[in-house]
């Protein structure tokens, strides 16, 4: 998340973070534990790596998932959300990872353009960025702080939201499912459509990655809005 998104996250909307986005993505846990894999596929299974793990703030399950996974590897959490970074280093702590964790409270370019990270993950961020230079500053931060030919996983929702109008009520339907009620519904999605900004489709995702200095990218999952993708710096 960028600094201006940040006011988004504040305490009040970090409470309720970790059901909501479990709901509004379905396959919440299973996007995150196939993030590691792809990675671990990427840089061997038993391999030893920094990843930078930039928006880490809620959850921290690309953290939790890969620590797991690997015990050899270690992560750098950034964000600029201080409840939701506190929220994020709460879940590393309980999983046992705090020791190979550390944080940023900031930006991606806030971190030292000399240090070079194994990886990199940038999960549910891009969306929240207003605006095409948003999107390609974040990128191109993460790639000039990547080694050569080192990994990135993107995950986020594209098309723009009016564009699917099936998939919106399809994700509606999610919340229904969930016990929410049609007032509830229409509040729940309008805090989702809230200031976001998605990439309008799939080749914007690609023509951003590669503009930044990425190879094109492979998706490796999908849920109505949502997609994950898996690239290299080149």
């Amino acid at each position: 998340m960028a600094v201006d998104t940040a006011e988004k996250f504040d305490a009040s909307r970090t409470a309720e973070y970790e059901r909501q986005s479990r709901i509004a993505l379905a396959g919440y846990d299973a996007c995150h534990e196939l993030a590691a894999c792809m990675l671990a596929a990427s840089l061997g299974a038993g391999s030893s790596a920094t990843i930078l793990v930039a928006g880490a703030g809620g959850t921290a399950s690309e953290i939790v998932a890969a620590g797991r996974l690997e015990p050899s590897w270690s992560f750098v959490a950034v964000d600029p959300s201080h409840s939701m970074l506190e929220l994020a280093l709460s879940r590393v702590a309980a999983a046992g990872l705090l020791d190979r964790t550390g944080s940023v409270l900031g930006v991606v370019a806030d971190l030292p353009s000399d240090r070079l990270f194994d990886a990199a993950t940038l999960i549910g961020v891009l969306h929240h960025l207003p605006g095409q230079d948003a999107k390609q500053s974040i990128l191109r931060d993460i790639a000039t702080r990547l080694k050569r030919g080192a990994p990135l996983i993107l995950a986020g929702n594209h098309y723009a939201y009016a564009s699917q109008p099936l998939m919106m009520a399809a994700w509606a339907e999610r919340w229904r499912m969930n016990g929410a009620s049609g007032d509830e519904i229409k509040a729940k999605l309008g805090k989702i459509l809230q200031g976001a900004d998605p990439p309008e489709s799939e080749d914007a995702v690609a023509a951003l990655l590669i503009a930044a200095g990425f190879e094109k990218p492979q998706r490796f999952f999908s849920s109505l809005f949502w997609g994950a993708w898996i690239t290299r710096r080149i």
